[in-house]
């Protein structure tokens, strides 16, 4: 009886001191109401990740050769969503309001069309967020134009939601990138849309 009792109380307290899982998102600044916006369209058609990152669980790099999965500290979605999903907030805004859409939603008939490579996605609680990418911009009748990011952004401080305020940032710069190979391949830009 009395190991019986014992052993329930070291269950108990074992399933006491169990983590609680974490969940992180990427995030963007609203685009401002006031400004026009603009008489394009952009979609993000795809985005394609390394295999080592394309996960739920966070990973962190603790050494040169060394990575941590981290089960209790997660994206709230897949990567695959979530970076689209960002990057399509961040390049509206940096289009004045342009409609952007992303993953199932990006629209076939959108004036530009992005591809984006993520080649490298890193994080370290002393380095913050390593972005490379290399993207193409298809528009309607004209020939692509392809670029390559590399962004590196210090966390705002040492752990997980310092993470992945980090790889935000990093996104506000690729989307910066992105806006100014869209903005310089001519005439479509400065047409204002009619509010809807």
């Amino acid at each position: 009886m009395r190991l019986g009792i014992l052993l329930a109380a070291v269950l108990l307290s074992a399933c006491g001191s169990t983590p609680k899982e974490r969940y992180y998102t990427l995030s963007f600044a609203d685009p401002p109401e006031a400004v026009t916006p603009l008489a394009i369209t952009v979609a993000i058609a795809t985005v394609t990740l390394p295999d080592a990152v394309d996960r739920t669980p966070m990973v962190v790099r603790t050494g040169p050769n060394q990575v941590d999965i981290d089960d209790f500290n997660r994206w709230a979605e897949p990567l695959k969503s979530a970076i689209p999903r960002a990057l399509a907030g961040n390049l509206a805004r940096e289009l004045g309001n342009a409609r952007v859409t992303s993953g199932r939603q990006a629209s076939p008939n959108a004036d530009y069309r992005v591809a984006v490579d993520v080649r490298r996605f890193e994080s370290s609680f002393n380095e913050g967020a390593t972005l490379e990418a290399a993207w193409t911009v298809t528009g309607k009748g004209g020939n692509p134009v392809s670029g390559t990011t590399l962004a590196r952004e210090a966390a705002p401080s040492a752990d997980y939601a310092g993470i992945a305020a980090a790889h935000s940032r990093a996104l506000e710069r690729l989307a910066r990138e992105i806006a100014a190979a869209i903005t310089s391949r001519g005439p479509a830009t400065p047409r204002p849309r009619a509010p809807t």
